[in-house]
């Protein structure tokens, strides 16, 4: 209820803890414009005025513009309306330092060259176009053509592609840069794309195959179970593991149990069994919220190990 006091400037700010001089400010501009002047031109305020700079000070404190509270004040904005468009804004800012120190992490993390954090910047900034235009082109070089979002191969590329949240973690951020730096690797390409090859070769009908190919997949599933009994791979009881294996590979490529499938099993799995490809799996699963994968690189050793002194004879 207005009983009429008028307070002057100095007054004012001592009730609100503003400065006289940011409070002249805001009178200046018509956030609080004084109720009365005394004879000698002094500024004189009603008791509303404590209760607009409460509101303007709260305001100014979450970023709005002094020409926005203005307008806030005089009715001619909804404050919800404006609520709502200044928090869009704060989560574009909070997204943008989200990726700034992601990297700054990332770089500081790995000891970064001036080169490798300008990299990452550019890599953490991209947007989902170029995000996307980048995983193709890693998925065409993999599978020798364009990315195929509708073909045989579409399911076993979507296995592939991160999918960056709209909003994602510090952490998100920071896997998406690594992954996308090592879907950029030359060599890596080359031995993904070469898995693919051999994979197809070792098809009689020569027949497409997935990225991730069914001897690995079938290897992770048969010797799993040996791997953490912790059977010995060169010992009698790896044996059967090893029948099973061969077996069950066989049937995946389509070809007879013998010899010459042993054979390839081995230079396949040996080269598949890449650290990076690991690494990629946890990582895309980072990104794309998926659960952390088993890593093969240890059932892959011991395949290996196994087939080459228990598997080649029969």
């Amino acid at each position: 209820m207005d009983d009429g006091t008028l307070y002057s400037i100095g007054e004012l700010a001592r009730r609100t803890g503003l400065t006289v001089k940011t409070i002249r400010l805001y009178s200046d501009r018509g956030l609080v414009p004084p109720a009365d002047r005394t004879p000698a031109g002094y500024r004189r305020y009603g008791p509303d005025a404590v209760a607009r700079l409460a509101l303007v000070r709260t305001l100014r404190e979450l970023g709005l513009g002094l020409d926005t509270i203005r307008r806030v004040l005089d009715r001619d904005l909804p404050l919800g309306r404006v609520a709502a468009e200044h928090a869009a804004a704060l989560d574009a800012q909070i997204g943008i330092l989200r990726l700034r120190r992601a990297v700054l992490v990332a770089a500081a993390g790995r000891e970064a060259t001036f080169e490798e954090m300008e990299r990452m910047h550019q890599l953490a900034t991209l947007s989902e176009a170029e995000r996307r235009r980048l995983i193709d082109d890693f998925l065409g070089t993999v599978f020798g053509g364009p990315a195929d979002r509708t073909g045989p191969a579409a399911a076993a590329q979507r296995s592939l592609t991160p999918e960056l949240p709209e909003r994602p973690t510090e952490e998100q951020v920071t896997a998406w840069v690594e992954l996308a730096e090592l879907s950029l690797d030359p060599d890596f390409r080359a031995r993904m794309r070469g898995l693919v090859e051999e994979h197809a070769s070792a098809r009689p009908d020569g027949a497409a195959v997935p990225p991730r190919p069914h001897a690995v997949a079938v290897t992770r599933d048969v010797v799993a179970a040996a791997v953490s009994s912790g059977v010995d791979p060169g010992s009698p009881q790896a044996r059967p593991v090893v029948a099973r294996l061969t077996a069950a590979c066989a049937v995946a490529v389509g070809r007879p149990d013998d010899t010459e499938l042993r054979a390839w099993l081995v230079r396949h799995l040996a080269t598949a069994n890449d650290p990076r490809r690991d690494r990629y799996a946890r990582l895309l699963a980072l990104i794309n919220g998926w659960p952390a994968p088993d890593p093969l690189t240890p059932v892959l050793d011991w395949a290996v190990e196994a087939l080459s002194t228990t598997g080649t004879a029969r």
